[in-house]
């Protein structure tokens, strides 16, 4: 699949370029990083339909149970922005074994881990290789293929990002039904170790590495301010039960205020070229508005991804086998679509695409705001089914765009910027609407409302608002355009 792909842009590739001789190691590099890019993607997701298990088998709170899902956000929050550094200063492979060690690592404490408190640090491990993982895919891409079709490429990359994590419920769901939850680490690590062995004999090295400088005041700025400010938002649904010793708004504003010095920080840092996170370009506009509508995506899905389990299981009562076949479909549709979308963004351009896309997701959205505790599954199926739709109508477009429309000097830049503004957006969407549901539901409990009731209630409450958002995403669609020029040595849209 992969392989076809890259063939078609080594022919697209223009004579002009001479880099004819490389088109065969250029394959090897992207099929490999495809490769790896799944494995590690797979693990973002593979602990949804556990969540409900490991709640029961390590005696937390749902509110506990969801950092095994935000650590992991939060930890590729926090990282992602150093991955713009290491691509500029380290070549290819390093980089490469860097990431899928760190992941194979984290893999094996997760699998060993003796409760909860090492199981969050396995995932924090895990989540530091995946997180030099996905720049890594998509600046070399970039960087590879030609602006006429990266459209397709894209569309190919967008194939693994969103079926790997749409058969992560279901592996999990299969495995939960006759294993224990240890076996959904020990299973995926003998493939992150090939894959790392494969990778470490095979890659080559395709960028050129630069003397860029590190800031060591930003790295510090960058994890307490994106890390509080999200410890903040997900201890809002944990203050509601148990109030807590600190309040959760002291993180939130502490994280607020210091990621005002980073970022202040970084805007004087660029004008001598040494930003760990270069933020000129959030002065293109399109890369910003495709930006700002991706972290919307990324909120409506994660919080989305966390809901529909919670409710499949503990409100209409399947099984996580269930659930998880329930819930592939819909991943695989995207899946299915992405090149479709690749080929049809290189021929028609984003708006045809991003608008119906966002219209669907807020219609799956808003649907969603119905569900009662007798609700057909059929009924949450099709919703689903339309919110997987909306969104592959939008990822490869917005990814395609908001690069595209940087100068080459910026794509490392830019693939740590959507980065992290998507796991920040993640991890904010999950705690957000994690912190909703426990909110409205403990205020319903205590009103005289039965169990049953109380959660169908708080699981109502948080569509709503992601209903809410998704308005937002709706807007910004008439925004995005396709950037304009051509060739990669230009700086397009400045």
């Amino acid at each position: 699949m992969a392989t076809d792909s890259i063939a078609d842009f080594d022919a697209a590739r223009s004579p002009t370029e001479g880099l004819e001789d490389h088109s065969a190691r250029n394959r090897l590099v992207i099929g490999l990083l495809l490769v790896s890019a799944f494995v590690v993607i797979l693990n973002e997701t593979i602990m949804g339909v556990a969540l409900p298990h490991l709640m029961t088998d390590l005696e937390i709170t749902a509110s506990a149970a969801q950092w095994l899902t935000t650590a992991f956000m939060l930890t590729m929050a926090v990282v992602i922005p150093i991955t713009g550094f290491l691509l500029q200063r380290l070549n290819t492979r390093p980089v490469f074994i860097l990431a899928m060690s760190l992941f194979s690592a984290g893999t094996l404490i997760s699998a060993l881990a003796p409760g909860f408190a090492v199981l969050v640090i396995g995932r924090i491990v895990q989540a530091s290789g995946t997180a030099i993982m996905m720049p890594l895919l998509m600046t070399t891409v970039m960087n590879l293929v030609p602006p006429e079709s990266r459209g397709k490429t894209m569309g190919n990359i967008s194939i693994v990002i969103s079926v790997a994590p749409a058969i992560g419920p279901t592996i999990s769901g299969l495995i939960l039904s006759v294993l224990d939850w240890r076996w959904m680490f020990i299973l995926v690590l003998p493939i992150a170790l090939a894959a790392l062995a494969l990778g470490a004999s095979r890659i080559k090295n395709v960028t050129t590495p630069t003397n860029a400088p590190i800031d060591l005041v930003s790295i510090p700025l960058s994890a307490i301010g994106f890390g509080g400010f999200v410890y903040g938002l997900s201890g809002l649904g944990e203050a509601a039960l148990h109030p807590p010793v600190v309040s959760p708004w002291i993180p939130l504003l502490v994280g607020a205020a210091v990621i005002a010095l980073f970022v202040l920080r970084q805007v004087q840092l660029q004008k001598q070229d040494r930003a760990l996170l270069d933020l000129r370009t959030l002065t293109n506009k399109t890369f910003t508005i495709a930006t700002a509508m991706m972290a919307i995506l990324m909120m409506s899905m994660f919080g989305a991804f966390i809901l529909l389990p919670i409710y499949l299981q503990n409100v209409l009562g399947l099984t996580t086998l269930q659930t998880g076949l329930l819930l592939l479909p819909g991943g695989l549709i995207m899946g299915l679509c992405a090149p479709k979308v690749g080929s049809l963004f290189d021929k028609i351009g984003p708006a045809p695409l991003v608008i119906p896309g966002a219209l669907l997701l807020s219609v799956a959205l808003w649907g969603l705001t119905l569900v009662q505790q007798d609700t057909s599954f059929w009924a949450v199926l099709g919703a689903h089914l339309v919110l997987s739709v909306g969104l592959a109508l939008m990822f490869t477009p917005l990814f395609t765009v908001s690069l595209g429309a940087l100068p080459p000097n910026l794509y490392s830049h830019g693939s740590a910027m959507i980065g992290t503004t998507q796991q920040v957006a993640g991890a904010a969407g999950t705690a957000l609407f994690v912190a909703i549901m426990t909110l409205q539901a403990a205020g319903l409990a205590a009103g005289g409302a039965e169990a049953l009731a109380a959660t169908t209630g708080g699981i109502k409450a948080a569509f709503l608002c992601g209903a809410i958002i998704s308005l937002l995403a709706v807007v910004a669609a008439f925004f995005i355009r396709k950037p304009v020029g051509g060739q990669p040595g230009m700086s397009h849209g400045h």
